[in-house]
C-alpha cells in the first residue's frame, strides 16, 4: 500500500477538505510538516491574513473510530479543569459537530480533520534528570486524575483491547494476513491467547477506563520550565482504556537511554530504576493498585501485537515497520516473561 501512496496528491485532498469546511476563506499556502517516522500526514494551512490551522490526514484504522476518538478528545478538552483546560489541541467544529472530511477512491480511504494551533512551550531534553522524572510522575498522575474526574461525561467508545486483538486474529484468516504474517501466525495466536487469559485472571474489565493517548514521546507534547505539562497534540493512538496503557511510553521518556532518532521498543525501560522513581512520584499523587502493576506486561504485549504487528505497516514508514516487526518476534514478545518482574515495581510502591 505504501508504494501506491507516492501517486496520491495529499495536498489536493486537504484543499478539498478545506473547501468543504469553509470555501469562503481562501488558502494562501499549504506546507507539509509531517513527522518522517509516521505515514500520517500533517499540514500547516496559512491564510492571507497570516493566521493558520493544522490539517491531519490519516488512512489507517477505521473511519468510524477516527470520528469517535476525535469527538471524545474534543469533549475532554472542553471539560478538563485547570491546569489542563488548555492542554489539548482542539479540532474545528462546523455547526455543532466535529468536522471530518472523507476522501475515498480506488487507492485510498483517507480522512482529514482540522486543528486550531496549540501553543508550544518547552521540549523535554532527550535525557531527564531525577528531579525532572519526579515532576513528570506527579504531572502525569495529576493529568490522569483530572481525566478520571470527567470520564463519565465523555461520548461512548466502541474500541476495546480485546476487540483489537480479535481483529488481528481475523486478519490472519485473510489472504493478505496469510501472506503478511505467514511465518509467525502461530506466535501471534499464542500471544493473543496469553493476553486474553492473563487479562481475564486480572479482571481488567473492572479497571476504570480513562482517555489515554498511548504514544507519549517528547515530540508529542510540551512542558514548562518547571516540567509541568503544557500542551499535547497528535492523537494517533488515542483510546478509552486503563491508564496503564500510557505507562510503557512514559517509561521510555524517563529511561537512561533517553529519546533517540533510531528507536526500538524494548521492555527493559519498565525495569529501570529511573522508572521506579517515576512510579513512586506518580503513586504519591494518584495511587496505583497491585492489579494495575501486574497488568503492565499485558499492556506491553498488547502494544506490540496491535501497534507494531497489526498496524505497523500502516502507521510507520516501511523501513521502521520492517525493523520493528522483525524485533517484535525476535526480541520484544519473548522478553515479556523473561525480563519483566512485577515484584520489583510492587516493592518500589510498597504494595
Amino acid at each position: 500500500m505504501e508504494s501506491d501512496m507516492h501517486y496520491i496528491d495529499f495536498t489536493t485532498i486537504v484543499n478539498h477538505a478545506w473547501d468543504a469546511y469553509d470555501s469562503s476563506r481562501p488558502i494562501k499556502s499549504i506546507s507539509d510538516i509531517s513527522a518522517r517516522v509516521s505515514t500520517n500526514h500533517v499540514y500547516k494551512i496559512i491564510f492571507p491574513e497570516g493566521d493558520f490551522v493544522i490539517a491531519k490526514l490519516s488512512y489507517f484504522g477505521k473511519y468510524d473510530h477516527f470520528i469517535e476518538d476525535h469527538s471524545i478528545i474534543n469533549v475532554l478538552a472542553n471539560n478538563l479543569n485547570t491546569p489542563f483546560n488548555h492542554f489539548l489541541a482542539r479540532s474545528l467544529i462546523k455547526g455543532n459537530q466535529l468536522f471530518v472530511h472523507r476522501y475515498k477512491d480506488s487507492l485510498i480511504d483517507a480522512w482529514v480533520v482540522f486543528y486550531n494551533p496549540v501553543t508550544i512551550d518547552q521540549k523535554l531534553p532527550a535525557r531527564l534528570n531525577h528531579k525532572q522524572i519526579e515532576r513528570l510522575g506527579e504531572e502525569f498522575a495529576a493529568f490522569h486524575k483530572a481525566c478520571s474526574r470527567v470520564s463519565n461525561t465523555l461520548p461512548p467508545s466502541s474500541k476495546t483491547l480485546k476487540s483489537d486483538l480479535y481483529h488481528l486474529l481475523d486478519i490472519l484468516s485473510t489472504d493478505f494476513g496469510q501472506f503478511e504474517h505467514r511465518l509467525y501466525a502461530s506466535v501471534i495466536q499464542e500471544q493473543c491467547e496469553r493476553f486474553f487469559t492473563n487479562s481475564d485472571l486480572l479482571r481488567i474489565d473492572k479497571l476504570q477506563k480513562l482517555p489515554v493517548f498511548v504514544d507519549w514521546n517528547i515530540g508529542n507534547f510540551s512542558v514548562t520550565n518547571q516540567t509541568s505539562l503544557f500542551s499535547r497534540w497528535d492523537y494517533d493512538w488515542f483510546r478509552m482504556a486503563s491508564r496503564i496503557l500510557d505507562f510503557y511510553f512514559l517509561s521510555r521518556i524517563v529511561s537512561d537511554a533517553g529519546d533517540r532518532t533510531v528507536f526500538s521498543y524494548n521492555i527493559s525501560t519498565l525495569m529501570e530504576d529511573r522508572f521506579m522513581i517515576f512510579l513512586k512520584a506518580y503513586h504519591r499523587v494518584y495511587p496505583l493498585t497491585e492489579t494495575e502493576i501486574r497488568f503492565i506486561p499485558e499492556v506491553y504485549r498488547f502494544f506490540i501485537l496491535n501497534y507494531v504487528i497489526k498496524d505497523g505497516r500502516y502507521f510507520f514508514h516501511e523501513i521502521y515497520a520492517t525493523k520493528l516487526q522483525k524485533e517484535a518476534y525476535s526480541t520484544y514478545l519473548p522478553s515479556i516473561e523473561k525480563e519483566f518482574n512485577a515484584d520489583k515495581l510492587l516493592r518500589a510502591l510498597a504494595l
